[in-house]
């Protein structure tokens, strides 16, 4: 334990013990007994404390000759600044002073402001077995728990920038750029985790100490877009694509964009897109919804699971295609391939292939068909059909286009199968032979020749399911009761005109007419 000194107040002197330190402990320091007897207004000479300074043995030395009153156990406080740890040092009694209790000690603790975190053990070991001049730590504030910030988790990549899709190949995909969150009806979109306010502390003076300020946060959400009753959560309620804006969260159903061109690549969305401008050569906008375009088309493909309505029209270049499941409205088409299921309007038609599942209206100042080929199940209603120049011109009515279409695509590829097939059987045979006289393949030859074998019966049995196929299509194929073509203004001769399953080359120039279907053949009636 560390050395310590004791008051010897006698009938006419005063004078100071001190014991040295045991077991390795801190001798007393001169100053500490300074500031003791200072204290207690006791005169001394700074000469004789230093004499016994660093003494091994017990010493004593004569302080004043004084009388003074007898001195009870004592004690001093210190506080840490930021008044989380009270400390003290006990000072023993003189030689016949009073004994300090433990309930003493934590009263007059309390006086002087110490009022929390009490170390009750430490100050009853103490109280046990005492100590002099040592430090004993007897309150302990307790820290804050300081709380966090409330912090949102976003489900979906809020830093869109156009970014080309790099191909297995290690080229670059430019017409797909990576630049449109889609969501779906019920995808979660957002979470938000609440701020924790934490907990305060307490100093050893009994005064509460604040966490440290944390931020709170809100869901910012517009519409399509379903808050949870706890306001954590944030839930798309229908398919479209979400986007962060000023901490804002949106869904739209329309994708809006200015053009489509190498700023955006191709799209793909499970909502409507509304182009304001053009739709570039070679690329694809593929939507489930309606697809508009206040601009132009040329040479894209375009694929909508509703409508397609194209303001300027398109010029499809011989690669452009319009897929619609519901009605395509265009101002014009040239070389392009258009199919709808719905009606299709346009106000002229050029050199395309054209099919409606219900009708074609081609009318307006120009409202001309010329080229190429136009079907519908019911009805075409056109303004000028042909060409004076005798462009090839082919339109249909009366059955529905796409299984003419597809009976044809059939036909096509049951001549490929067997044009493979044909070709392989002569060399399958000739092996045979070589085979039957004795002759030896090598492993090549024989591997080969399996792969023909496998190759053969691959294309027999895709002519056999493809045969039965259009068997069931022919058998369903029937006419349109009361089709027909209507020209409102002048037909051209050399223009072909369908009707269910008859046909008719216009001979001579006609105005003003309707082509129907009668007693077995297309004849022309007035309107």
């Amino acid at each position: 334990m560390n050395g310590y000194f004791r008051l010897v107040c006698e009938e006419s002197r005063t004078c100071l013990q001190v014991v040295p330190p045991t077991d390795g402990g801190e001798p007393v320091a001169v100053n500490e007994i300074a500031e003791y007897l200072n204290k207690r207004s006791i005169s001394y000479s700074s000469e004789r404390l230093y004499a016994i300074a660093g003494k091994k043995e017990t010493c004593a030395v004569i302080l004043n000759h004084d009388r003074h009153l007898e001195e009870a156990e004592s004690f001093s406080l210190q506080v840490s600044p930021d008044k989380m740890k009270a400390i003290v040092r006990f000072y023993p009694p003189s030689k016949a002073g009073n004994m300090m209790t433990k309930d003493e000690f934590l009263k007059d603790l309390n006086f002087k402001g110490v009022k929390f975190g009490i170390q009750d053990e430490a100050i009853e070991q103490y109280f046990q077995k005492r100590r002099f001049c040592e430090d004993i730590v007897v309150a302990i504030g307790q820290e804050p728990r300081h709380g966090k910030d409330a912090y949102i988790e976003y489900y979906f990549n809020t830093d869109l920038k156009a970014r080309p899709t790099l191909k297995e190949d290690g080229s670059v995909d430019f017409f797909h750029l990576n630049n449109i969150n889609h969501c779906r009806a019920g995808d979660v979109l957002a979470k938000l985790f609440p701020e924790d306010m934490g907990d305060p502390g307490m100093n050893v003076m009994g005064e509460k100490i604040k966490p440290r300020e944390v931020k709170r946060q809100f869901l910012k959400h517009g519409r399509n877009i379903e808050l949870s009753e706890d306001k954590l959560t944030l839930t798309s309620k229908v398919d479209g694509h979400v986007t962060l804006v000023d901490n804002k969260v949106f869904v739209s159903d329309v994708l809006v964009v200015e053009n489509v061109d190498n700023a955006t690549g191709d799209i793909e969305f499970e909502g409507s897109v509304q182009i304001n401008g053009n739709v570039c050569a070679n690329f694809s906008v593929i939507a489930k919804g309606n697809i508009e375009v206040s601009g132009f088309v040329e040479g894209a493909y375009l694929e909508s699971g509703a409508d397609i309505i194209i303001a300027r029209g398109i010029n499809g270049m011989g690669k452009g295609v319009l897929s619609a499941r519901g009605n395509i409205v265009v101002k014009f088409m040239e070389n392009t391939k258009a199919t709808a299921r719905g009606y299709i309007h346009a106000e002229s038609i050029l050199h395309s292939t054209v099919q409606a599942g219900d009708e074609i209206t081609v009318s307006g100042r120009r409202g001309f068909i010329t080229g190429g080929r136009v079907c519908a199940t019911r009805n075409i209603t056109v303004k000028t059909l042909g060409s004076s120049m005798g462009a090839d011109t082919i339109v249909e009515v009366g059955v529905d286009p796409t299984l003419k279409f597809k009976i044809q695509d059939l036909n096509t590829e049951i001549a490929e199968a067997n044009k493979v097939v044909k070709s392989v059987q002569p060399i399958l045979d000739a092996t045979q032979q070589k085979l039957a006289k004795g002759i030896k393949l090598s492993p090549d030859q024989i591997q080969y020749m399996k792969s023909l074998i496998v190759l053969s019966k691959v294309k027999t049995r895709e002519v056999e399911e493809k045969t039965e196929e259009l068997e069931r299509i022919q058998e369903s194929f029937g006419s349109i009761v009361n089709a027909s073509v209507v020209v409102t203004g002048v037909v051209f001769p050399g223009t072909k005109i369908g009707i269910g399953d008859v046909s008719m080359i216009v001979q001579k120039e006609a105005q003003y007419c309707r082509f129907i279907k009668s007693e077995g053949d297309v004849k022309l009636t007035a309107i």
